[in-house]
Order: structure tokens, then sequence, then C-alpha cells
């Protein structure tokens, strides 16, 4: 029955979409090479491409989303993120709670956006901005740490715009996206493609001096998982297997006759022509000169055309 004032009734509004708690606000720009190993948590989470393209695994299926396309993440849902190795993601990930049972709307799904949905999520990071000190674009950030003076009603308006944002998608069905695939073995599946990465950021980087914690750094993958991710796919350690990717450019650049030993030696990124020399033949078993005036340069170079 509804109340009366002054002769009026007042008319209560359903609100079939209501956030409850902010979690997080995220803004990322991710170079080709990021990996997120994967986590789950008690509370819904959304994901939208901004640019490039991404891997996503979410419990058993697989996703490929590219820019303009959106995955939610159900409470209790394992998720991933894996670049493609091609191109540095800019991504958008918000985590929220909200009890609302019009949220099982978003199981399993991957949404294409449209405008509306593209401004709800541009003042979203602005009002986040305006409310939050946080660095958004830290990984790591576990807490939301609000400003001394937060501008007026700009947490009010993260709210607001995230459940416009949620309303929008629902009415609009027609932007559903199909699943892209699923994979039987999803953890294989998972550690393939990390060890393709990291394989690529070597050969990308075969004229640096690159070490274990750089290429931790570009995947934020940990030294200890790096090492045992790649020795158990590869059957060999990731900095056995960059020398070994060295050594072969070397043998080619040899080959091609158009620098002197002390100038492949700098191309690949070795401070020592000594330490060059000496690596090169432990690893071939021959010298630098051995190899330039061998037969097995001219086999190596047949085998190349």
């Amino acid at each position: 029955m509804k109340a009366i004032v002054d002769n009026y009734h007042l008319t209560s509004l359903n609100m079939t979409i209501e956030i409850k708690e902010l979690i997080s606000v995220h803004y990322f720009e991710y170079s080709k090479n990021y990996i997120f190993e994967g986590e789950k948590h008690d509370f819904w989470e959304f994901l939208y491409v901004d640019k490039g393209i991404i891997n996503i695994m979410a419990d058993d299926r697989k996703f490929i989303l590219k820019q303009g396309e959106m995955i939610f993440h159900k409470p209790n849902e394992w998720h991933n993120v894996i670049a493609n190795g091609k191109v540095a993601p800019n991504l958008i990930v918000i985590a929220f709670v909200c009890p609302s049972p019009a949220m099982a709307y978003f199981q399993e799904k991957v949404l294409s956006v449209n405008q509306i949905v593209k401004s709800c999520l541009g003042k979203i990071i602005a009002e986040a901005k305006n409310a939050f000190i946080s660095d958004l674009s830290d990984p790591q950030l576990k807490s939301l740490v609000k400003r001394k003076q937060i501008h007026f009603g700009a947490e009010q308006l993260i709210k607001t715009y995230l459940e416009l944002l949620l309303i929008e998608m629902i009415r609009e069905e027609s932007s559903l996206k199909e699943v892209t695939r699923t994979s039987p073995n999803i953890r294989a599946y998972v550690e393939e493609e990390k060890v393709n990465i990291i394989i690529n950021l070597l050969k990308e980087n075969i004229h640096e001096s690159l070490s274990l914690e750089d290429i931790s750094k570009q995947t934020l993958l940990s030294k200890s998982s790096l090492q045992k991710l790649f020795k158990n796919h590869m059957n060999i350690s990731i900095m056995e297997y960059f020398k070994l990717l060295k050594i072969q450019e070397a043998k080619t650049l040899i080959r091609e006759s158009n620098y002197n030993f002390t100038e492949i030696s700098r191309l690949l990124g070795y401070n020592s022509i000594h330490y060059f020399s000496r690596t090169f033949k432990n690893v071939t078993g021959m010298t630098l000169s051995d190899y330039a005036n061998s037969v097995k340069k001219l086999i190596d170079y047949d085998a190349h055309l």
C-alpha cells in the first residue's frame, strides 16, 4: 500500500541493479608480453579492451577479446589475462559487489559495447581519479584510497555510471558474442601461451642484453615461476635458451659477412668480444674464425636458402 503525504501518493522505485561496494577501478597500459597468471574472488569483475587483442581464460573457457569488447567474471570464477605478444593492450578492469539477481545476465558473457557504455566507462575512470589518490594503473592495487578533498559527488557518480552501464548492456542483448574456443586442458593451454610469449620476447630482444629480472618485469611473472615454467616445457633453462638463440643469430651474421666479429658481438648485446668468443666456442665447439672458414658455415647457409 502506497504511503500518502499531503494527499500525494509516494511511489517507491525498484532498484533492478544496485552497486553495494566498489572494489577496484583500473586503467592499464600493458606491454604486448603481459601475463597475468590468474585469480578468483567473491565479487563481480569486468574487463574492457580499449586497445589491442588479449587472450582470457574464464574457468574452462578461452576468449579472444579485441578492442571494444568486454567480459564479465562472476564471483568465484577463475580468470587470467595473456597479451597476444604482438599488440600492447589497454584495459579497463572494474570490480564491485552487486547482489542484484539481474546480474545473472552477465554470467559467461562476452559483449560488444555501444557508445553509451563507452561513455560510462570514460566517466567512471574520470570520477575515480576525482575520488581517489590511488594509482589506477597499479596491478597490485588492493585498496582505493580516498582523496582528502573529494570532488563533489564523485563517489555517487561512479555508482550511478556503473549502474547505468550495466542496465544499458542488459537492454542491448543483441550485442552478445559467442564463446570463441573451449580448451579441454586449460592448464596446458595457459602454460603453452605463456611459453610462447616468453619465446617471442627473447627473439625480439636477441640484440639486447636481457636478464631474467628483465623478463620477469616485462611479463609480470616471478623469476622462480619463469624458470620452472620454461624448464618444464622446453627442457632447458630460459637463459640457456636465450644464449642459444644469440649464437644461432651470430652464425647467421657470420654467414652474411656484413660485420666483423667485434661488431657482431656488439649487435648481440655482448659487452666483451672475449666473452662472446668463449660462449660461441662452448656452444658450437668452434672458434669464430674456425666457423667463418668452415664447410659447416656453407652447410648452414645452404640450409637457410
